[in-house]
């Protein structure tokens, strides 16, 4: 393994954390859960992408000098279904807090009608 792509994995590695770890933040400190969900889909998606290309860097250059497979597999599988998570959750949430605003003007309604004119 060469110094150069030993200074790619460890690049990748720290800020793969880096990432990471911003996502994780986010996830605990963020208000509510559509400002929450940005955390772990766009920068945890990001940090263990890096990790896994850093991860593939390393066992393509070590091995025999194909490239891992494994690893790029893995990551595209990660990109194309973390968006596609974070879109179906945040569509549940909409719904359910519609449902949530519906039944509040529903109580609120019934409230008036009883207190007549």
């Amino acid at each position: 393994m060469n110094a150069l792509s030993e200074a790619t994995v460890a690049a990748l590695i720290v800020l793969g954390a880096l990432f990471v770890l911003l996502g994780s933040i986010g996830l605990a400190r963020l208000p509510d859960f559509l400002t929450r969900l940005h955390g772990p889909t766009k920068a945890t998606t990001l940090g263990v992408g890096a990790l896994l290309l850093a991860s593939a860097i390393f066992f393509s250059s070590c091995e025999n000098g194909g490239i891992s497979l494994h690893e790029l597999a893995i990551l595209f599988f990660l990109f194309i279904s973390a968006p596609v998570t974070a879109h179906l959750l945040a569509k549940a949430a909409l719904h359910r807090q519609a449902m949530v605003d519906d039944g509040r003007r529903r109580v609120r309604a019934r409230k008036e009608c009883q207190k007549g004119p």
